[in-house]
Formats: structure tokens, sequence, C-alpha cells
């Protein structure tokens, strides 16, 4: 917390308030909320709700994604995506989120999200559901 703080980032003060009150335990059908840890030490975090922005049900949206720096570059915010990604793929047709730093983005990227000019995000990714039998 202290870390992203320093960093300018707010969003994991926003998490765990809404997380105590209640707001979003990223408890419902479709929602998860991942951490990567490194032993005991909790080194990221990140989060899948349906997209409260979007009007269809099918679209889930990214949130909160953290990795302490010096964690950074050795593939535990990839993990934690690729996981959220999984979990998405039963529930959800498109995932989105918002980004304002061109590292984050570029990161996403790298991950097969594009660049959109939407209101409520930066990046979207259509998700490939597996054909039924």
């Amino acid at each position: 917390m202290d870390e992203s703080r320093r960093e300018g980032f707010s969003f994991l003060v926003r998490l765990r308030a809404d997380f105590e009150n209640g707001s979003n335990r990223f408890d419902a059908a479709g929602e998860a909320l991942l951490g990567g840890w490194c032993g005991e030490a909790l080194v990221a975090v990140g989060g899948l709700n349906r997209d409260p922005y979007a009007p269809e049900p099918r679209v889930g949206r990214l949130r909160h994604l953290y990795v302490a720096h010096a964690f950074r570059g050795r593939g535990v915010g990839r993990a934690l995506v690729e996981a959220l990604v999984s979990a998405a793929a039963t529930h959800y047709d498109v995932l989105r989120l918002r980004t304002d730093t061109p590292d984050a983005a570029r990161f996403y990227e790298a991950l097969g999200f594009v660049p959109v000019a939407e209101r409520h995000a930066t990046h979207r990714l259509v998700l490939v559901r597996p054909p039924t039998a």
C-alpha cells in the first residue's frame, strides 16, 4: 500500500476500502481477487469484475493490478493477468481495463490487449472461448 501511494497510485487504497465496506468483494459470479506471493509477502494483486461501465453482461474488467517494484519484470504480473484472463473465459466475451501509464499500457499490449478510445477503458481483450463438444 505504502509503495503504491509513493508511486502516485491510489487504487489500492480504494481496493481495500471497497473490500472492507463490502461494496466490492470480488465474490460475485465471474469475479476474482488474486494475489502474487513470495513466501509470506504479498507482492502483487489484481482483480476481475463484471465491468460496471458496460451495459452488456458479458464484459469483464481487470481492476487494481499492482506489482511491487522489486518484482516487476519477473513474470509475476504476467502470471496474475493470465490467471485472471483464464478465470474470465467462462463468464465474459470481452475484458476491458483502464490504465494511465505508458509502462502499464505496453505491459497489457504485450499480453494481447489492444488500445481503445472508449470513455471508461483504454484497452480491451476479446476472449476466445473454447469450442464445445
